[in-house]
């Protein structure tokens, strides 16, 4: 199982927030910069490092987008990105500029047939995001809900040729509650994809539970911040016996 640290980009600077809450946004990072983290976490090991534009997935658009790509080429470990990236010129520039995947979340719900010309151009470099309340997904910044139920909707996206998909459960994000693991099992039962969990990560034990579930990976938020993970030795829990 790859760990994937998290950083959220909110007017250029580093946060976390709760429950998807914009009001509630956090500064972390000690005072250091977005690329400064993303190198501490890239010299740390890290599989991969995932990046959210805040502000891009509330208004759309690549708001952080140049800071975004500059991350990418300061690093020596694949990046992808998510948050407002509702164009195919969107998902060009940043997989043209340095960023290995792109997760795709309101446009790939709103617009089935964009979603099919991306993977058909891109392949597995497009991910989708499923970010669930009480089991609906969410869009626009997690501010809206649809009536598409998560296991549902993760069977449109399997037909659709998507290989990857995040799923976050917004009632866990930034709480250091756990994932919710009732939710991941029914989601890796139901379709055959590479599945990331993410939201609710704390310790060792959660990392321990979700490579059990036999999961492709882990996005860590705010337990790497907070302390309550390390993200060596998750890198190294991930990797165990495996």
């Amino acid at each position: 199982m790859i760990i994937l640290p998290a950083i959220d980009i909110l007017n250029g600077n580093p946060v976390r927030m709760y429950q998807g809450d914009y009001a509630k946004a956090e500064s972390v990072g000690d005072g250091a910069d977005v690329k400064t983290l993303a190198k501490r976490f890239a010299e740390k090991g890290a599989d991969y490092i995932h990046l959210v534009d805040l502000n891009g997935a509330k208004d759309g658009g690549r708001i952080n987008g140049e800071l975004i790509c500059e991350v990418a080429n300061a690093v020596d470990v694949p990046v992808e990105v998510g948050g407002g990236i509702r164009t195919m010129e969107d998902i060009d520039y940043y997989l043209t500029h340095g960023v290995n995947r792109v997760i795709l979340g309101t446009k790939a719900i709103s617009d089935p047939n964009f979603l099919r010309s991306a993977v058909n151009k891109y392949g597995d470099r497009i991910v989708v995001g499923l970010d669930c309340k009480d089991g609906y997904v969410c869009t626009t910044g997690w501010t809206q809900t649809s009536n598409l139920y998560y296991t549902e909707f993760a069977r449109v996206l399997e037909r659709l040729g998507v290989k990857t998909i995040i799923f976050t459960d917004i009632s866990r994000d930034g709480t250091l509650s756990g994932p919710n693991l009732e939710m991941l099992d029914h989601l890796k039962k139901a379709v055959n994809l590479d599945i990331v969990a993410s939201g609710g990560v704390r310790d060792l034990g959660n990392i321990e539970s979700l490579k059990n579930l036999g999961l492709y990976g882990a996005v860590t938020g705010k337990s790497l911040y907070a302390g309550t993970l390390d993200l060596e030795e998750a890198l190294k829990t991930a990797k165990d016996a495996e």
